[in-house]
């Protein structure tokens, strides 16, 4: 099952075939990933018989890739992510250069930026959230802004000891009140500060917690889009009340 809503999928065979040769009339940079190991290529030229790609720059990867049964390819362009999946990698020739040869996948995922769309969360209600150090003791901190690929939090007090980033957290809970509650796995990719002004014009500083959603369900995803949008019509609504 794809990490992925069917929402972003495209399967029909000119579609598929726009979006890669998009790729590669922009000479973007495509990652290589197998069970065992990853590399970037590029593509070399797509046709509705054929898809060539460049070979990496290490002959160990470029030998283990071919042993592998599933292949995962991603790219990221400005606008979109695309990703998508073929069984098999075999190598052939290119302009008698060496170059990875394969058939066209039956079809792909291709999510728009605009799925990745932060949005800040209300400060009123705030929406809680906690999770288990790995000493088990209980981390809890409110949420900050949220999006399908992550979610922003600060914590109340100070950082706790032995919190780094790169730690991994298990059904991190997240409690968003009428809308329920939902549980992720997610990774702590940074951590840092948020300095606001206040009213006696002095500075105050709170930890500030960035972290990546790892295997959420296409049924969760679809629930925190349609959040993300009510949250966001909800900010425009104040907004123009304000002008």
């Amino acid at each position: 099952m794809s990490k992925y809503s069917e929402q972003f999928l495209k399967n029909n065979p000119l579609a598929v075939l726009g979006v890669i040769r998009d790729l590669q009339k922009n000479d973007v940079p495509v990652r290589i990933t197998w069970a065992s190991g990853q590399f970037i290529s590029k593509i070399l030229e797509v046709t509705p018989e054929a898809l060539v790609l460049d070979f990496g720059s290490q002959d160990s990867d470029n030998a283990s890739v071919q042993r592998a049964a599933k292949v995962t390819f991603s790219a990221e362009t400005q606008g979109a992510k695309v990703e998508f999946t073929l069984p098999k990698l075999e190598s052939g020739t290119w302009q008698s250069l060496p170059a990875f040869i394969t058939h066209l996948p039956d079809m792909l995922y291709f999510i728009q930026r605009r799925e990745y769309f932060r949005i800040n969360a209300p400060l009123h209600p705030a929406y809680f959230c906690k999770a288990l150090m790995p000493n088990k003791a209980e981390l809890r901190f409110r949420l900050f802004d949220l999006s399908l690929g992550g979610m922003g939090a600060l914590l109340d007090g100070a950082l706790p000891e032995g919190l780094q980033a790169g730690m991994r957290f298990s059904q991190i809970e997240l409690d968003m009140a009428s809308w329920g509650q939902f549980y992720f796995d997610a990774q702590l990719i940074a951590i840092g500060e948020r300095k606001v002004v206040d009213g006696k014009n002095e500075t105050i500083t709170t930890p500030r917690l960035s972290f990546r959603f790892l295997n959420v369900s296409p049924g969760v995803e679809r629930e925190l889009q349609r959040i993300i949008f009510s949250l966001e019509r909800e900010a425009r609504e104040r907004a123009n009340r304000v002008r």
